[in-house]
Order: structure tokens, then sequence, then C-alpha cells
């Protein structure tokens, strides 16, 4: 995977440079064709798939243009979260262009539900999401299974961007009989068993179970195209309801607006400012 510099109100463009002719896809939820495990874009020997941390990592430094140039249809897992990809973001440099940043920002609440699962969208000033999580698992319910983050107090470099995924081993065997999961190893995903988290580190947040769920709803809201101002909501939410939430946003065009403002001090908050990732 190599990423590009784009031009200004270009948005973020995967290419698969593998195929002939290439294929490309604009990060758009529209676009999107399966959340099995992750999030994926178009569809047949085209799609690119596991887009979710790259876009949460562009999304966390407010990177609005880049192309992301692949010999292959998935996104490189690294190790399981967006660190890796925020350390190499902000190794290369960030540029400011000649542009406005745009925002979109709910005016309206925006719900969806999958039967006791749910998410949310409402007015708010700045950015943050609430989510929790239920697993009957010992692992899991011995860590903190909601967390709020509201990113105008709250790093998302340093809290969110390395929280990993995570799978349960008994599961492994199934989801690889179908097709999903072959490159799952403790060096990219927390593996959990019946007794608890297999990897020798352990966690690297209390609650990073949680916190995981946070850093893929910023990815897959981040297929909006620009980073929003508003609040989110969810409850035992995923891939497919995040994806559905955004949708449902724009679907109903008087719940936002799209706007810019006249300086960066203007703006409601501003994701990662003055941070540098440092790996460990």
């Amino acid at each position: 995977m190599t990423l590009c510099p784009a031009q200004p109100d270009s948005g973020i463009v995967f290419r698969r440079l593998d195929l002939d002719p290439v294929v490309e896809h604009r990060a758009d939820p529209r676009s999107v064709t399966d959340t099995r495990l992750a999030t994926s874009l178009g569809a047949g020997e085209g799609a690119v798939s596991t887009i979710e941390h790259l876009m949460a990592a562009l999304a966390g430094l407010g990177i609005d243009n880049c192309v992301v140039e692949l010999d292959h249809g998935e996104v490189p897992i690294m190790d399981g979260s967006a660190a890796p990809f925020v350390f190499l973001l902000q190794s290369a440099g960030v540029t400011e262009q000649v542009a406005p940043k745009r925002f979109i920002r709910v005016k309206k609440r925006v719900e969806v539900r999958d039967g006791d699962k749910w998410a949310r969208l409402d007015p708010h000033v700045g950015f943050g999401i609430d989510f929790t999580i239920d697993f009957e698992h010992p692992a899991i319910r011995s860590s903190a299974q909601r967390t709020h983050v509201d990113f105008a107090k709250v790093s998302f470099i340093k809290e969110i961007s390395r929280a990993r995924t995570f799978g349960f081993v008994r599961d492994f065997e199934a989801l690889r009989a179908r097709g999903l999961a072959l490159g799952g190893s403790l060096d990219n995903a927390i593996a959990v068993d019946d007794s608890g988290v297999l990897n020798r580190e352990g966690l690297r947040y209390p609650d990073e179970f949680v916190k995981h769920k946070v850093l893929d709803a910023v990815g897959d809201l981040y297929l909006l195209g620009h980073n929003l101002i508003g609040a989110v909501t969810a409850y035992k939410s995923g891939h497919n309801l995040n994806n559905l939430l955004v949708r449902a946003l724009l679907e109903q065009p008087s719940c936002f607006e799209e706007i810019c403002f006249e300086t960066t001090r203007k703006s409601p908050f501003v994701y990662g400012e003055a941070e540098v990732f440092v790996p460990a």
C-alpha cells in the first residue's frame, strides 16, 4: 500500500493498481458492500476490504484528501489498530492545502436499530462518541464496557488509535472455513479464549475492547468524506450499523449541513492537534 497526496476536494480514493484496468473507489458510505468483520468498498474482484483502521487514522489526523494505492484487495492489517498508520502519516508529513476545510454538522437526531443494537447521531458542539459493548465473557466483563470520548478533551492519537481489534479463539476455525480472518494472529489482534486474553503483553488500555469499537466507528463515519460535528451514541453497534447510520443521515438532508469555518480557531475541534505518535 502507498499513500499519495491528492488535490483539494478530491477526498479519499482507493486505487487497485493490480487490476487492468485500474479500479478506483471513492470513500463513500453508499459504496460499502460488505461489513462482515470489516468494512469493504466495491464488489467482486475489484473490492477493497478492511479500510476502517486506515480511515480512522486519516480522520484522526484531519486528512481530507489522499489516494490509497493497493496491489491487493485488502488494506494491510498492521497490528490491528490505527497506530501504525498514524505514525507513518505523521512521519511523512501532512500539508495544509489552499482550500477551506469542510465539516458535516448534525442538525437533527438520526437513529438506526437492529434488534437490541442501535446507534444514533445528535447535534453537538464538537465531536464525541459514547459507546457501549455487551459481551458475556469474563475477560471482557472484567474491563470497562462503556466509554465516552469527547475529542475536544481526549486525544484520538494517544487514547484511541492504539486500540486493537479482538476476536474469540472459538470462532477462528469457523471464520477461516468461510475464508475470513485468514491472517489473524497475536501480532494483529487481541485473542481471547475461555479463560482470558492470550497476548503476552496484555491490553494496551484497561478498556481496549470498547475503545477499539470507537476506533472502528471513527473510521466508518469518515466515509462521509468530512469530519463530523455531532455526538454519536451507540449500543452494541458494529460496521453494519455504523454504515446504516451514515447512510440514514445522507438520506435526510434536513438533518445535516456541510459547513466551513473562516479560521481553524473558530472550528469546534481539531483532531490530533500538536500531537505526535511515538511507537512503544
